[in-house]
């Protein structure tokens, strides 16, 4: 009863949603096979159905026309009647647990890239290109406009006799129907640009089409921003204006709102919010619109629980929320509030790892759940106990791959023991979170605290395991997480000692984790491009220093991802942080009381100088591999991991295997550095079947 608005069921059209939290329409980069809903994304969202999520929009920017471009990202392809019983498998997958499925139907006009597959000649109302993007395109002409009309029903067929149950004209993001919306982009003077009527006809004439096409019966929604958040462009009350007059015509059913146009690479950042904006930013543009129409409203931009939604719920602001990034990271979430296990969700921390990656065209993954679009391989959300012997399995390192391998052994039913040289679990999540745009991914280690202590995980903190006290437990296997320390060593110029009162360059690990006090004029060095270089410049502009951030790449930060790499630039901007690319630190040395850096020119070879009194470098991490090959000669297996096994997520076949000792493997930043989620990958993979 405690959620009680979030299981209250909706009639949406002529279908009732069996309770208000959806699943929103986001590109996941799964489809395959020429942009067909093959295997992995028809599990992708059976999960979320079987999980109890009430409505599913798949396909973010999904193509109408084979002139949008879909192969790049790996969108579904509607063009083709190909996709017809693809979808009939998608939908009866997701309608026999209960769910409802909806894909968002487009045709992206300038919003692509022309580069590939069929180079094709992108189109807008009137050829203006589009900053993120950077490609040129034609000006639309009417020939054109009425075949991409045609186009749209099509699609909206297709999408009917799969046995969907609805679509969604995506007019939102600046894809073609609001290009013609707004006057930034529409400059025409024609009947299809100028006056209000003539740029709203492109969206009214896609809009009559497809009902004709699709009936009554058949749910047609759009997806609208509330807001572009551009001087020139369309504004709340503007869009206000537009949301009334579609539905004014009786054939829209409901309306998605989000905050914020994406046409520039500062204004991408605001659609898909990450942990550093504030919960729900823009609900009171999506609010605002829901007073001028007759029909239900969706909102989804950083919703991540439940008590925020049912919140929202409750004081009447929208009809359903969006909670995608919180099905990414749990797809049974609605499962486990309904099951008062509200502690055991795996709560979305913002990070966009997700997002991220869609923006380079790779697949969709979560950084901290990774069976999330990996069902189709057997990646089990959900831990079975074994059948097999119970095992005592030792852990030596606390950060994301031992929680993670702890939580699945625990789950499995073995006896665990987690040692953790600090006093506290978490690893570089610890470190990271200690950073002024960051501190939410802490989230990922308060799930694993409570999921740890749930499963009676014997947790020996601010223990350095040696091979002692892992004899002592006469393990059945030993799985060693021990991380790694920045790799300051590599370039013997820079001046770094292990004493760090003698060291002349310290880590960004000393400077978040506060064991170095920032100093007052600061060079940060970071040749890695990530997270923690930007998030050290930022720390310590954040505490008065002066800071110039220097890389030898194309720009600081340029590993970041599309969607939050601009919050950091807004950041470091309003604190006056200097950004300097394409130099390298070749040495420094001590003059006097200061710090002179010596910078290379990355392209002419050319030195300069920066006196400073504190040079901080971000290098990466080198591998702690002293327990392990402390271990290695004992263990029965050689500390090998039979990778064929591994990458086939098949269980490891030295484990069925006969004889005395234990078994060693190793995870994480201890083998190779990489990144949290390859960690908790590693760890799952490989013990899911201990």
């Amino acid at each position: 009863m405690a959620f009680e608005a979030l299981f209250k069921p909706i009639q949406i059209g002529k279908h009732t949603i069996r309770n208000r939290v959806v699943s929103t329409a986001h590109a996941e980069v799964y489809a395959t096979d020429g942009g067909m809903t093959t295997d992995r994304y028809v599990k992708y969202y059976e999960e979320k159905a079987k999980g109890g999520c009430g409505l599913c929009i798949c396909g973010g920017s999904s193509i109408v026309s084979i002139d949008s471009p879909q192969g790049w990202w790996s969108s579904v392809n509607l063009s083709t009647d190909r996709i017809i019983p693809h979808f009939q498998n998608l939908a009866d997958a997701v309608h026999k647990h209960g769910g409802k499925i909806m894909i968002q139907i487009t045709h992206m006009g300038r919003r692509s890239r022309w580069d590939g597959y069929d180079w094709s000649t992108l189109v807008s109302p009137s050829g203006i290109r589009e900053p993120v993007h950077r490609s040129t395109c034609k000006t639309i002409e009417v020939e054109e406009i009425h075949r991409i009309i045609y186009d749209f029903t099509q699609a909206a067929r297709r999408a009917k006799e799969g046995g969907l149950d609805g679509v969604e004209l995506s007019a939102v993001h600046q894809h073609l129907i609001d290009q013609f919306w707004s006057p930034r982009v529409n400059k025409r003077t024609d009947e299809w640009g100028g006056s209000f009527e003539n740029r709203m006809r492109f969206g009214m004439e896609v809009l009559k089409a497809v009902r004709a096409e699709v009936g009554d019966d058949f749910v047609v929604g759009m997806r609208i921003t509330g807001d572009e958040f551009h001087p020139d462009g369309l504004d709340h009350e503007e869009m206000k204006r537009i949301a009334a007059y579609y539905d004014a015509t009786g054939m829209v059913d409901y309306f998605g709102v989000v905050g914020s146009g994406c046409d520039t690479h500062n204004t991408l950042a605001n659609v898909i919010p990450n942990m550093s904006y504030p919960p729900e930013p823009f609900l009171h543009l999506a609010s605002g619109i829901k007073e001028v129409v007759s029909v239900p409203v969706i909102h989804a931009q950083n919703i991540k629980d439940p008590n925020q939604a049912q919140r929202i719920l409750e004081g009447g602001y929208v009809d359903l929320v969006g909670m995608t990034r919180a099905h990414i990271a749990d797809p049974h979430i609605i499962a486990k509030i309904k099951n008062n296990q509200v502690d055991q969700i795996k709560q979305c921390v913002g990070a966009n790892y997700c997002i991220d990656r869609q923006y380079q065209g790779l697949d969709v993954l979560c950084i901290q759940n990774a069976a999330t679009s990996r069902e189709y391989m057997g990646l089990p959300h959900i831990i079975e106990k074994t059948e097999g012997p119970r095992r005592k399995v030792v852990i030596v390192g606390g950060g994301p791959a031992g929680m993670e391998a702890a939580r699945v052994c625990a789950e499995r039913g073995h006896d665990v023991t987690l040692f953790e040289a600090k006093d506290q679990i978490g690893g570089q999540i610890t470190i990271a979170s200690k950073a002024p745009q960051r501190d939410q991914i802490a989230g990922i280690t308060r799930w694993y605290q409570l999921e740890l202590t749930r499963l009676e995980v014997d947790q020996r903190l601010g223990t350095k395991a040696d091979e002692a006290a892992i004899a002592d437990l006469r393990p059945d296997v030993v799985i060693l997480a021990t991380g790694g320390q920045p790799f300051l060593s590599q370039v013997p110029d820079w001046g770094f000692d292990e004493d760090k009162s003698k060291s002349l360059v310290v880590s960004t690990w000393d400077i978040l984790d506060g064991s170095v006090e920032p100093g007052k004029n600061v060079l940060v060095f970071d040749t890695i491009c990530e997270f923690s270089g930007v998030s050290a410049a930022d720390y310590l502009a954040d505490k008065g220093s002066r800071v110039e951030i220097v890389t030898d790449d194309i720009k600081p930060g340029a590993a970041v991802g599309g969607t939050t790499f601009p919050t950091y630039y807004r950041s470091l901007y309003e604190k006056e942080v200097i950004m300097t690319s394409d130099l390298a630190l070749h040495k420094v040395y001590r003059e006097g009381e200061s710090l002179v850096a010596v910078l290379e020119n990355e392209y002419t070879g050319a030195m300069e100088e920066r006196v400073v009194d504190q040079v901080v470098v971000e290098n990466g991490v080198r591998p702690d591999e002293a327990l392990y090959y402390t271990l290695k000669e004992r263990s029965r297996n050689k500390g090998q991991t039979d990778i064929e096994a591994l990458y086939a997520i098949k269980p490891q076949p030295c484990l069925s295997e006969s004889g005395d000792g234990f078994v060693l493997f190793r995870l994480g930043d201890c083998t190779a550095p990489r990144n949290t989620h390859a960690a908790i990958y590693d760890a799952l993979r490989l013990c899911k079947d201990f």
